[in-house]
């Protein structure tokens, strides 16, 4: 249990300090205690227990048209790509069926307390990278279905994700339910913190790769943090040249790997200038200072993910006139967010710039090269490639998956906690075992609905209707 002995400080059973106030830090995890707040009226509108509810007669559409309806605003030529990455497995259907749930979420009661969602929290778009200080910080990492929206949405497509990531790993039942156990407890624990903080040590508070490490680790710490920092400094944009890159004629060349990174930038070579030139006008005065020493060199496009297989998305290597070191910038294309037709509408007119301020306001630092522009109507987004990103796999996360999840909660708390009211959500939630339970039942009956859409999907495949290939490279 945590104790608090003022409002200014939050102490854990053993009597230290977890948070206090005047710039304190937190160390450990906690929650407030149950007060009535506004949390409290959206219980008599969504009952706690409802949320568990998931009822395949009421969502409305169906999964297979709803994913073939994303299409159309995707390059034709990758989507036999995408179909074949999700018919792999229940997990990596789930991975780009991210309109599939949103329109399922929709279907059911909303608590209307709302936060800036991520949109798409499942547990493998939790990582780690460089902040603008150059510190790993773990923290959410995808962005394009952000938009506001009611807290449990992120919650309830984070748990799910959790069974359906444990079923495809073979981990068990048992240890699943304590995934999703931990993963709801952190959340609740943490939201109780923000709570009670002032405003702006939550917008401060950032989650280090040794809380991570706390989070995770028992008898190896040091060499699961030791293999951490050396993935961190292999993923940067002098590793990516290694990589990536050969010199032809003099000059450095992005390789080719078809159809997964290829030279199909014909129709848009004449305008990478522009491109770039607009980018520029999106980020801070210092930003665009730094760039404008720097020269577009090559540009490919790049087929990546699950759910963003189809979009259009182009690596661009510049590098630095004076030493011709590199710079990797990815420039993605974003649509509306999968959340638009059952919420408001984003009011940025540029899809990228809304990933953007999404990105901004819900990761506690954010890419100091972030930004958008446009090509040919089509709205983008721009990021700095392999900052020192460490993407977490589906099976090293399975061998911790509970302990992975709690952290994961720490950090969605953190997130909804920046952009909504965190004292109505920790009202909402309470301190019974109700909304786990609920969690727990929404959870591993949306992994059931998982499988069937997948073999929905399969099913079109194997009788022809819809064209896959194998969707990774050998």
């Amino acid at each position: 249990m945590v104790a608090v002995s003022s409002p200014e400080t939050i102490l854990d059973h053993a009597g230290r300090v977890l948070w206090q106030g005047g710039g304190g830090t937190l160390i450990g995890r906690a929650r407030a205690p149950e007060h009535p707040g506004p949390g409290r009226a959206s219980r008599k509108i969504v009952p706690r227990r409802s949320l568990g509810v998931w009822n395949p007669a009421t969502r409305g559409h169906d999964a297979l048209e709803t994913i073939l309806a994303q299409n159309a605003i995707r390059a034709a030529d990758l989507l036999p790509i995408r179909h074949g990455r999700m018919s792999q497995s229940p997990w990596t259907y789930y991975r780009g069926a991210a309109a599939v749930m949103a329109a399922d979420l929709a279907s059911t009661p909303d608590t209307g307390i709302t936060v800036q969602l991520c949109g798409d929290a499942h547990v493998l778009n939790f990582g780690l990278w460089n902040t603008p200080e150059r510190t790993l910080a773990f923290d959410l990492r995808d962005f394009d279905e952000t938009l506001p929206g009611p807290f449990e949405w992120d919650v309830k497509r984070f748990v799910a994700s959790l069974v359906v990531l444990a079923r495809s790993n073979n981990v068990s039942p048992s240890d699943a339910k304590r995934a999703v156990s931990e993963a709801y407890r952190g959340y609740r624990e943490w939201i109780g913190i923000y709570a009670r903080m002032p405003e702006i040590d939550v917008w401060y508070d950032q989650v280090d790769v040794g809380q991570l490490i706390g989070y995770t680790a028992e008898d190896d710490e040091d060499r699961l943090d030791a293999m951490i920092e050396k993935q961190a400094r292999k993923r940067s944009s002098r590793g990516a040249s290694k990589k990536l890159t050969n010199v032809i004629d003099g000059q450095r060349r992005i390789s080719e790997d078809p159809p997964f990174r290829t030279h199909a930038l014909a129709e848009y070579a004449g305008l990478l200038d522009q491109i770039i030139g607009m980018y520029q006008s999106s980020v801070p005065d210092h930003v665009s200072s730094l760039l404008s020493r720097f020269d577009v060199v090559d540009a490919v496009r790049q087929v990546v993910g699950v759910g963003s297989v189809g979009m259009r998305v182009f690596l661009t290597l510049i590098e630095e006139r004076r030493t011709a070191d590199p710079l990797f910038l990815q420039i993605k294309q974003a649509g509306p967010s999968v959340y638009e037709q059952f919420l408001p509408a984003s009011h940025y007119a540029n899809n990228g710039e809304r990933v953007v301020h999404g990105q901004r306001m819900i990761q506690s630092a954010t890419d100091s090269f972030v930004g958008w522009t446009t090509i040919d109507d089509m709205d983008f987004y721009v990021r700095q490639f392999r900052d020192g990103k460490v993407i977490p796999k589906g099976e090293v996360v399975a061998y911790r998956l509970p302990q992975f999840a709690s952290a994961c909660g720490h950090v969605l708390a953190r997130a909804h906690a920046r952009s909504g009211d965190a004292a109505a959500i920790a009202d909402y939630l309470g301190t019974s075992d109700k909304l786990e339970d609920a969690f727990m039942s929404f959870g591993f009956a949306y992994a059931d609905q998982n499988d069937r859409d997948h073999a929905q999907l399969v099913e079109a495949i194997d009788d022809g209707t819809i064209e896959a290939v194998d969707g990774w490279p050998a």
